[in-house]
């Protein structure tokens, strides 16, 4: 049995503060937005928030550009505005997780601003700095924004090393005294009584410091990921940060590792407690890449999905803990993406996705509006889109002859804006999230989707992840059970038996808006029922469309 930690049997809510609450009319959602929203997460029943980036920052990447660690972006209120929001949280009995952006800094940083005065400034080494080769960049990998992933700089006649933004430079994660700030940043945060870090990208921290190229993509661009993800010395870091600050505080830690492999996974969040608590791995959400990766509308094949889903559980059982999740502030909808949003099948089919993932091992992670059955938004225009990796992924493929449909279209189907429309509040102007102009427009079907509407109605999205949560909490099966996985090569359905001592429950959900035949049903027949998503029994023996069901025996 796995020893009992209070991270294990939590279930977070991711908030994207710009999109959550605007409590002032700037059409920003900002911390006493948050403060004042507080109890409706209580009444949903999530233990923990993680909470994106609030830092002072320029924005360039909406807040994952950070130009000081230690004061809050203005946009979002004062850091008074922040112990109030910190207080009202622990009175609701909620914890607050911070992310923790140290893989780059803004490039508006004090540190940067000093490293790129002279090649022999103090902080010149917190940073990847390096000359160029041939007259070029010194190595060819692209960044995930674009472009080269080296940007010159005139002051000293260097190139700087940005993975993201060029107004994000990496930091020299080699340096110790980088390290260091790092960690007193960290502990000055942990002292104000936060309850653990999201650690943004936190797999790539360390360099191959030969730099080679990478092999050359579609873009032109060398890929840099098998030199920086998992990189020489991203445990031996990880390590020291455990014994000089996590190791010290009650904290829940969860590494974003993008490429990360099941092996490397059990040493990030190895059950000995050395490194982080737990990570989040890319496997499932990389299933639709196809040939030109992300920008394509390939959907999800159900049985490789189950394939993925399930090694992960199996190899994972006692020797590391599981993330789970459909959506977060990267990604988009997943209702959208493996749901049905047509008016007859979304709240279904909204309901069978959280059933299937929320009752896996693993703490499971709800991404602000996701409790509502929230969609993709289809814009009409990319002026109406705000997303950097968007915006430029727009130019480029305009300048390599794509047609703008095609390019919407990819749009639509896996643009990160489509996670990040306002938070669909009620059926007033602009969803009931300002009384401004929001920063991003709302969502066009908030008139129908939104919190008002489905808190006054029992068998709603809502009070169907209130009731998943609360199930979680009652029966430790699905937090110490053993996973099983069903019906494999089955195209519809996903099914799977959790299974602690006496105790064993079966999960089934038909991914499709066909029946499917699910004999699992007639050998459960005697079993008590504890959730399910349609109000009348069917056919015996046949899932109807994205019908799922929980069964105990």
């Amino acid at each position: 049995m796995n020893e009992k930690t209070w991270w294990k049997e939590s279930i977070v809510y991711q908030i994207y503060p710009r999109s959550f609450q605007d409590s002032d009319g700037d059409g920003l959602g900002d911390l006493n937005g948050i403060t004042s929203r507080m109890e409706y997460l209580k009444q949903l029943g999530i233990n923990v928030i993680w909470l994106s980036p609030v830092y002072e920052s320029p924005c360039d990447d909406n807040g994952y550009d950070i130009s000081n660690y230690r004061e809050i972006l203005t946009d979002f209120g004062t850091m008074e505005d922040y112990d109030r929001m910190l207080l009202k949280a622990h009175e609701c009995g909620i914890r607050i997780v911070m992310d923790l952006v140290v893989n780059h800094t803004s490039d508006e940083h004090p540190w940067f601003v000093e490293s790129r005065k002279s090649v022999d400034n103090p902080y010149r080494d917190f940073y990847i700095w390096r000359e160029g080769r041939d007259r070029k960049e010194p190595n060819n990998w692209g960044s995930c924004f674009s472009g080269s992933a080296w940007q010159w700089d005139e002051e000293t006649r260097m190139y700087y090393l940005h993975l993201f933004s060029k107004k994000q430079p990496d930091l020299n994660w080699d340096n110790p005294r980088v390290r260091e700030e790092v960690y007193d940043m960290m502990r000055f945060w942990c002292e104000k009584g936060i309850d653990g870090f999201r650690m943004d990208v936190i797999s790539m921290i360390s360099k191959d410091d030969h730099f080679p190229d990478g092999e050359v993509g579609p873009d032109g661009y060398g890929d840099f990921s098998p030199y920086v993800r998992n990189g020489p010395h991203v445990h031996e870091y990880l390590k020291e940060m455990n014994r000089e600050v996590l190791s010290k505080y009650d904290l829940l830690t969860v590494g974003e590792c993008s490429g990360v492999t099941i092996e490397e996974a059990k040493r990030y969040a190895s059950a000995d407690g050395s490194e982080l608590d737990m990570v989040f791995q890319f496997e499932h959400m990389d299933l639709d890449g196809g040939e030109t990766f992300k920008w394509n509308d390939r959907s999800i094949d159900l049985v490789e999905l189950k394939a993925v889903l399930s090694k992960w559980q199996g190899e994972l059982d006692g020797k590391a803990w599981n993330s789970l999740y459909w959506c977060n502030h990267d990604q988009p909808r997943m209702l959208s993406r493996l749901g049905n949003t047509s008016p007859s099948y979304r709240e279904t089919s909204a309901k069978m996705l959280a059933i299937c993932l929320h009752m896996m091992q693993g703490t499971p992670y709800v991404y602000q509006g996701e409790e509502l059955g929230m969609t993709n938004v289809r814009f009409a225009d990319i002026s109406q889109y705000q997303d950097i990796e968007t915006l430029n992924m727009y130019k480029e493929r305009l300048d390599e002859g794509y047609s703008k449909e095609e390019i919407m279209n990819s749009i639509y189907a896996k643009g990160r804006d489509n996670a990040r429309t306002p938070m669909q509040w009620s059926g007033e102007v602009n969803a009931g999230f300002t009384k401004g102009t929001p920063w991003l427009e709302v969502n066009p079907n908030y008139t129908k989707i939104n919190a008002e509407s489905e808190l006054s109605d029992p068998d709603s999205v809502f009070y169907y992840y209130q009731k998943l949560i609360r199930l979680r909490k009652e029966h430790s099966v699905f937090v110490n059970g053993e996973f099983t996985l069903l019906m494999e090569e089955d195209p519809q359905v996903f099914a799977y038996i959790r299974k602690e001592g006496d105790t064993e429950v079966l999960v089934c959900a038909n991914f499709s808006e066909t029946p499917a035949a699910c004999d699992l049903l007639s050998e459960w027949k005697d079993g008590e029922v504890l959730i399910w998503n349609y109000k009348e029994k069917g056919e015996t023996g046949v899932l109807r469309p994205y019908e799922a069901m929980m069964i105990r025996r």
